[in-house]
This record gives C-alpha cells, sequence and structure tokens, in this order.
C-alpha cells in the first residue's frame, strides 16, 4: 500500500512538473511573440505598402478603431506573400473582397465569405499546377493528369466549404455617399492547410476512381 501511495504521489509529481513546464514555455512564447509584435510595429513599413496605404486613403480607406495603420497591414500581406516552404510552393494563399451593406458587421462577414470564394479559387489555380507539373515529371499519365484536373476544377465550392480557420491580415473600409459601409478584407490560409482542404475536396470527387489515383494525388501534395 505504501509502495503504491508513493508510486502514484511521485506520477503526480512528475505530472505537475511537466504542467508548470509546458506553462513556462507558452509564457515564453507568448512573450517573444509580443516582443516581436512590438518590434514589428515600430519598424518603418516598406515602400511599396506606404505607396499603396497612401492611395487607399485617398480613396476613403480608413481603419477600425484599435487596429494597426493601412501601411503596417499591406507590409505583414505583401510579406507572407514572398515565403515559400522547401518546395517552393507558397507558405500562404491570398484572398481578397470587398463587400457594401448599412452595417459594418454585415458587410464584413460577406466580405470575408467573398474572399473565402476568392481563394477557393486560387487553391484550385495552386493545386492544378502541382498536377500539370507532375506530369512534365513524369508523376501522371496525361490521362490522369486531365482526370485530377477536371475533378479540382469541380471542387470549387467543397474546397471553400473545406477551409479552415483564416487570418485576416488587412480590413478596412470607406462610408459611402447614402451612408453605406464599404468594407475592404484581405485573409490568407496556411499553404499545407490549403492542400488538405484541396485534397478532402478533390477525394469526394474521386470517390469512384481507382486508389491508385488517390496515392498519386496524395505524392503530389506532399503526402
Amino acid at each position: 500500500m505504501k509502495k503504491k501511495f508513493v508510486c502514484t504521489f511521485a506520477i503526480l509529481c512528475l505530472s505537475a512538473n511537466i504542467t508548470a513546464q509546458t506553462t513556462k514555455d507558452v509564457r515564453k512564447e507568448r512573450q517573444e511573440m509580443r516582443k516581436a509584435s512590438k518590434s514589428e510595429l515600430n519598424e518603418k513599413a516598406s515602400k511599396d505598402a506606404r505607396k499603396e496605404a497612401k492611395k487607399l486613403t485617398k480613396e476613403g480607406w480608413v481603419t477600425v478603431p484599435g487596429a494597426l495603420p493601412l501601411e503596417k497591414q499591406l507590409d505583414k500581406s505583401y510579406m507572407m506573400q514572398t515565403e515559400y516552404d522547401e518546395d517552393m510552393y507558397p507558405k500562404y494563399l491570398m484572398g481578397e473582397a470587398m463587400s457594401i451593406g448599412e452595417n459594418y458587421d454585415a458587410a464584413k462577414m460577406q466580405a470575408l465569405e467573398l474572399a473565402k470564394q476568392n481563394l477557393a479559387g486560387l487553391i484550385q489555380t495552386e493545386v492544378t499546377a502541382l498536377v500539370e507539373n507532375s506530369v512534365a515529371n513524369k508523376q501522371l499519365g496525361a490521362e490522369e493528369a486531365a482526370s485530377l484536373t477536371q475533378s479540382i476544377m469541380g471542387a470549387k465550392n467543397l474546397i471553400s466549404q473545406s477551409i479552415g480557420r483564416t487570418i485576416i491580415v488587412m480590413e478596412c473600409y470607406r462610408v459611402k455617399s447614402n451612408k453605406n459601409k464599404e468594407v475592404l478584407v484581405r485573409i490568407a490560409y496556411n499553404g499545407a492547410m490549403a492542400k488538405a482542404a484541396a485534397k478532402r475536396a478533390v477525394q469526394d470527387e474521386l470517390k469512384d476512381k481507382s486508389e491508385e489515383i488517390h496515392k498519386k494525388l496524395d505524392k503530389i501534395l506532399g503526402w
């Protein structure tokens, strides 16, 4: 009984130590993120971002209270668009859209939904390019590639439904002459998650195809 109690106590101590260590690591990570964000905020935006922000400001676009200045939002967007993984596939894919409504929140929600559709179209394009490249590399035959491409092009709505959490990298609005709000948003989506969304959608389209074509799709998308 005493031995059992000692073992249980040791396990509890170890668990508490791991939890404390995890909490410490999370706190440290958050502190580093805050420090990096503060440093980024103090840095001057790129020339292109400042130029684009100036143009948008002249057109009447403003940011909501508490949001980053337009030039900083644009700077972040530009940086994310230039990041690639080891296979030279974009680390982030971007979708952008505008919407008008009497209510700001409603216009924003509609703009986000439209941006998601825009993003789904971009994912289609990127994945189709991977399929075409696989033909050049002799991973796929022309007939198999045509079948996959057809499935990808028919899966836009399914891809959109498969998209998970996106990052709003830019959000601004302007007031129209009739007092309606026009909202502009730009969203980013992780490249690996984009390929996963495409895979789920295309698999549904390919449910009647052979297992071999599914395996080749996995290989093309890096699984």
